[in-house]
């Protein structure tokens, strides 16, 4: 094995690790929105009288909280499939886009971001997703 093919090997588990890390932080807005439904339903406010205001507020947690799981997931899923195709040397310009789109979240992302842009620009490693060689072990 080179250099090249143990540095993707690497960044491929290295992926998966960001993935895992990226959906369990991306559930911590579950706590926003099951206040937000508490709010919204009325269940912490007294049966008597109509609360508008609150219940708009409650429906704010709610979209809030579901934008910010759902992208956090998408993320997760996309660093995931990365880490798979960094494993297997298949798309390329996938896993330089993620590897950019990472670099927006310091400090973790934007390490695993530039370290696999920089693995991803040499040529040999390009050489190897168009030959998809490389690729013994990975799953």
């Amino acid at each position: 094995m080179n250099k090249d093919e143990q540095h993707l090997q690497l960044l491929s588990i290295f992926q998966y690790i960001f993935a895992a890390l990226t959906a369990m932080f991306s559930m911590l807005p579950v706590i926003h929105l099951l206040v937000g439904l508490g709010l919204a339903s009325g269940a912490f406010m007294p049966s008597t009288g109509e609360y508008p205001v609150e219940r708009m507020i409650g429906m704010f947690f709610v979209m809030f909280a579901a934008v910010l799981i759902s992208c956090g997931l998408a993320l997760a899923a996309a660093a995931g499939f990365a880490g798979r195709c960094l494993g297997r040397r298949t798309h390329y310009t996938y896993c330089m886009v993620v590897a950019a789109a990472e670099c927006l979240f310091v400090p973790i992302g934007t390490v695993l971001g530039v370290f696999t842009i920089i693995v991803l620009s040499r040529p040999t490693v390009k050489a190897m997703f168009q030959s998809g060689t490389g690729s013994a072990a990975s799953g």
